[in-house]
């Protein structure tokens, strides 16, 4: 049997990203779910929030370096 073959560092970056995309909309769900309650707590939201956009941060950084800069 052969060995698996390791991943290309691209490879790692798109299964990250797409972690990252599914922890974003999971958060997203969370926040809406805790307002629709109402019995939300304005703290939780608010770090939920932050956390949601250091998520939002790294899914851009992932998207930029999978991205060719293209000089025209």
């Amino acid at each position: 049997m052969n060995a698996p073959s390791e991943l290309s560092h691209e490879e790692v970056l798109r299964i990250k990203l797409e972690v990252l995309r599914r922890q974003h909309r999971d958060l997203d769900d969370a926040i809406n779910a805790l307002q629709e309650r109402g019995t939300s707590d304005a703290l939780t939201v608010k770090r939920l929030k932050k956390q949601k956009l250091v998520l939002k941060d790294q899914i851009a950084r992932i998207e930029d370096e999978l991205t060719p800069d293209i000089i025209a």
